[in-house]
């Protein structure tokens, strides 16, 4: 297996919902992979940290009376007495067919490079998340652009092209060294009032990148999303990467990502 084939199956690996085949085969590939076994491990944490902290709310009272109510045992009728064996066998199947279909169809939607996209999305969350979590986010504290963009020399195999230095509206806090998949990001963030924003650069060679559904923000075409409740940016910029991320309105986070990235 690939990194980004591991990549895609590290929960359903963890939560064992994979076959004994595919099982051992990222196993194998963590084992002899440092990148991919440090991302299981973040995975981990971070599905642990979720568990923990998102709240769980019980069904209200009313809410069971109800669903008591409709799947109560209709009357019984002669009709119904003669025709229940066969009737409930069948409408039990049904039902199942009914459930099920919306779920096969979204798979094979999700299936190829909507897939991968959706991935992509899905890291950029997930690195957001970390970030988040981490009781020490950053490497380096802003004193700027001038001094943000410097300290990555050494520390990647890139330049991060990012020119925006922040503003009165969304401050320049400070900088690290992430992963982005399976390569090393700069990771800068800036703030909106008490939200957080993650900007992610990284190389953009191999990666799937969306060509349909894109969004003019800025000087770019970009894929404009939303996952778990994260509004997400998306775009390429020659041979970089960005990704945009945090809970801060969408229309809000467009105009930081229009300043990253304006027309050229």
């Amino acid at each position: 297996m690939t990194c980004d084939d591991v990549r895609l199956r590290l929960l359903d690996y963890q939560e064992g919902r994979l076959g004994l085949e595919e099982q051992s085969a990222v196993r194998a590939h963590l084992d002899g992979c440092d990148a991919c076994a440090r991302a299981s491990a973040v995975e981990h944490e971070l599905t642990r940290l979720l568990e923990h902290r998102l709240p769980q709310h019980p069904a209200s009272l009313a809410l069971k009376r109800r669903l008591a109510a409709q799947w109560s045992e209709p009357p019984a009728s002669p009709w119904w007495g003669r025709w229940r064996a066969a009737l409930v066998p069948a409408l039990a199947a049904a039902a199942v067919v009914l459930v099920a279909a919306p779920v096969v169809y979204y798979e094979r939607a999700a299936s190829g490079a909507a897939r991968e996209q959706s991935a992509m999305v899905g890291e950029a969350v997930n690195d957001h998340l970390r970030m988040l979590a981490s009781q020490h986010p950053l490497d380096i504290e802003s004193g700027g652009l001038h001094q943000v963009k410097p300290w990555f020399g050494g520390r990647l195999d890139f330049a991060p092209v990012v020119t925006f230095e922040g503003d009165g509206d969304f401050p320049l806090k400070g900088g690290s060294v992430g992963y982005f998949r399976d390569r090393k990001a700069a990771v800068f963030v800036y703030a909106r009032r008490l939200h957080q924003i993650t900007l992610l650069v990284f190389r953009a060679d191999g990666l799937p990148w969306p060509s349909r559904g894109l969004s003019r923000v800025g000087g770019r075409e970009a894929l404009v999303t939303s996952e778990r409740g994260y509004n997400v940016i998306v775009w390429r910029r020659g041979e970089l990467g960005y990704a945009l991320v945090s809970d801060v309105d969408a229309a809000e986070l467009r105009e930081l990502a229009a300043r990253i990235t304006p027309a050229s």
